[in-house]
């Protein structure tokens, strides 16, 4: 039976016949040619379907597929040094579980606004797929490096009675009839916890309802908090750098192909030549 598996994993699989489900994102035919560009959650690569490769149905159906349409294919996977991803796939058969209408997002620039309120359906785009990829990577990068230097994962509540920092406003929620407010920092538990364990750090959303729409404030964001017990400041400065190399250096390792979706450079992010 012929192998089922991702498009990231393409670069295993040059000149096999593999089998995939994806969904389209676009679609241009060309006489005997159409070509679909394709995803799958996990990257975005192009199929082509060759009219006199494939029966006049495959044929047919593939000229009739709409924008978010999804569908099983199988195809041989080829090297193309013309795309970001590196591969396509030419498709031998396919099987269509819905050929979907009616998708808002089309092919076409749209208003920020317009994306913001269809944000669910956005994320099936090439941009915030590579943004909430890097995010990731980054996410499992932090609990990794902190877990390798002896932190203790330690989760502060998002619902606290006062305030930690006493410089923006909170969100303010009644709870069984008493005053709460939305977790503005996990700091103040985070030290409570490094004289239980030694060293933690914390990891999760906090808010803070300041009065401002500029791109220098935040009302709702993840935030990493670590608290070390029995650590100076050097010692605290060297963790912080290796920290931050760690982090970067596993975005350079597994997320090339998302940089380069979002057109980042990626020297300068590379270590400087000594």
């Amino acid at each position: 039976m012929t192998e089922l598996i991702s498009i990231r994993e393409s670069s295993k699989h040059v000149d096999e016949e593999v089998r995939m489900h994806v969904w389209l994102t676009d679609k241009r035919s060309s006489g005997k040619i159409v070509f679909l560009q394709l995803r799958d959650g996990t990257a975005f690569f192009q199929g082509v379907v060759r009219k006199n490769d494939v029966s006049e149905e495959v044929f047919e159906a593939a000229k009739g597929l709409r924008q978010e349409a999804s569908f099983y294919l199988t195809g041989t996977i080829h090297e193309d040094a013309r795309s970001h991803f590196g591969y396509e796939i030419q498709i031998s058969d396919l099987e269509v579980v819905s050929n979907n209408e009616g998708y808002p997002i089309t092919n076409k620039e749209h208003g920020i606004d317009f994306l913001l309120d269809h944000r669910h359906l956005w994320l099936r785009s090439r941009r915030p797929f590579a943004i909430m990829q890097i995010r990731n990577r980054i996410f499992k990068a932090t609990v990794d490096f902190f877990e390798n230097e002896g932190f203790v994962k330690f989760d502060a509540p998002l619902l606290m009675h006062s305030a930690p920092e006493g410089t923006t406003e909170l969100f303010h929620i009644d709870y069984f009839d008493h005053d709460a407010y939305l977790s503005q920092s996990g700091q103040l538990y985070g030290e409570v916890g490094a004289e239980a364990f030694g060293k933690i750090f914390t990891f999760g959303p906090t808010f803070r309802a300041e009065a401002s729409k500029t791109r220098r404030h935040l009302t709702e964001f993840w935030m990493m908090e670590p608290e070390m017990a029995w650590m100076q400041q050097d010692e605290s400065l060297d963790l912080q750098e290796r920290f931050l190399s760690y982090v970067v250096g596993q975005v350079l390792e597994h997320c090339e192909y998302e940089l380069s979706i979002l057109g980042r450079d990626l020297d300068k992010l590379r270590p400087a030549a000594e």
